[in-house]
């Protein structure tokens, strides 16, 4: 997305109003792409699941919401968030509807078939970041983009209201409101949100400017570090009623009430982890996120008892990745170039989400039932989040991105 930002009156006037719509748009999206896994306890019962084939169907949607990051990132640059925000919502709505008629078949193959297209509504992350990094001068975008990123707290909302609709309207009806929902944001979109007046069309053919990207050493560092931060984010939401149920034996509401909390304390970390970044720099945060990822790994091995060590120990794992899910993205809108901001962010975004896509697939093949433990699982995050917190440190050059939080130039 080619920006200027030699008009910041221009800018100033509309930026709350469209950060708002875009946060809007990506919760809402949010709720959908993470529809199936909320209820993932009872459709392995419906359908008589194993360990692994719940894990696959809780985790599909995150696949097309990963990849296709990488084109959305792109085609934005090209058509802007007016356009693509709501192009996404309605494409996602048929889909909401199927994962019910799927649901009420029992049809796993054709759940996981729907829920495959269903993640198509985790794409726009790739339009929000490049449509807020176009209102925001550059010392602001850690904020921006931080807020912006709350919208993840639609997998809360998901978490937290899906089973209690499914109880208070009944089964169909929920993904029918849904899908509603998704539509009339779209509608609203359209309506009264506008691209950046600074913003100006990238034309470029988008391979060549894919292609551009990559070549970017900033695109694959940080795609390693928002795998660790936003992907254990993605994991844990989808994966956590689950864990719930297997360990502490929580029935549907009471692991989703969790859940939700565990995405609500990441949603009010990312905005900070954002400002942090700001006023520090994306690496210190970062590397914290990381670091403080893995000490709470190694507690969460130990299953601490319920419920205050249980839920501080849920609680403070959703705050380091929520500030390394914020942290990472400041540092992108920082370092990558303005021209090749929505293509960076479609690459980074994928690796976020694929991040996220595998845990749930090891926690599921390493699951110990007789037992109920997930040592395994929780080791080799253990591990994973060292590694990142290590490389945060001596892996990035402090020349490859701009360390202070007052320069908007990128980095030479």
């Amino acid at each position: 997305m080619t920006t200027t930002t030699s008009n910041p009156a221009a800018l100033k006037s509309g930026q709350s109003v469209n950060l708002a719509l875009a946060t809007l748009a990506f919760c809402i999206s949010f709720w959908a792409w993470n529809l199936i896994a909320p209820l993932g306890v009872r459709y392995a019962e419906i359908m008589n699941l194993s360990s692994t084939e719940k894990s696959i169907l809780v985790a599909i949607p995150i696949v097309v919401g990963s990849v296709g990051r990488i084109l959305t990132g792109a085609l934005t640059d090209r058509y802007g968030g007016r356009l693509m925000f709501p192009v996404l919502l309605v494409a996602t709505a048929p889909f909401v509807v199927l994962v019910a008629v799927a649901g009420e078949l029992g049809s796993y193959p054709m759940m996981l078939v729907i829920g495959f297209f269903l993640g198509i509504s985790g794409t726009t992350f790739a339009v929000g970041i490049p449509f807020v990094n176009a209102w925001y001068e550059p010392s602001k975008r850690g904020f921006a983009t931080g807020i912006f990123g709350a919208g993840m707290g639609g997998t809360a909302l998901s978490a937290f209201f899906t089973p209690r609709f499914v109880d208070w309207f009944g089964y169909v009806t929920t993904h029918v409101i849904v899908a509603v929902a998704l539509v009339a944001v779209a509608v609203i979109v359209w309506m009264f949100m506008h691209d950046s007046p600074v913003w100006q069309p990238n034309r470029a053919a988008v391979t060549p400017k894919l292609v551009a990207a990559a070549k970017l050493p900033i695109t694959w560092q940080m795609s390693f570090l928002y795998a660790a931060t936003f992907g254990g984010f993605v994991a844990f939401s989808t994966y956590l009623p689950t864990y719930l149920k297997d360990v502490y034996d929580f029935d549907l509401q009471a692991a989703g009430t969790r859940t939700a909390g565990f995405a609500l304390a990441a949603v009010i970390a990312r905005p900070i982890g954002g400002v942090f970044s700001d006023r520090f720099g994306p690496r210190m945060i970062t590397f914290i996120s990381c670091a403080g990822a893995a000490v709470l790994a190694i507690w969460m091995i130990t299953e601490p008892p319920l419920e205050l060590p249980a839920g501080l120990n849920f609680v403070l794992m959703a705050a380091c990745m929520g500030l390394g899910s914020g942290s990472v993205f400041t540092w992108v809108a920082q370092a990558a170039p303005a021209e090749r901001v929505g293509s960076v962010t479609g690459i980074v975004g994928a690796a976020g989400g694929l991040g996220g896509f595998f845990p749930p697939m090891v926690m599921g093949a390493t699951y110990n039932a007789e037992e109920h433990s997930y040592t395994i699982g929780l080791a080799l995050l253990v591990v994973f989040a060292t590694g990142a917190a290590l490389f945060t440190l001596f892996g990035i050059k402090k020349r490859a991105v701009r360390e202070s939080p007052t320069d908007g130039s990128p980095a030479p």
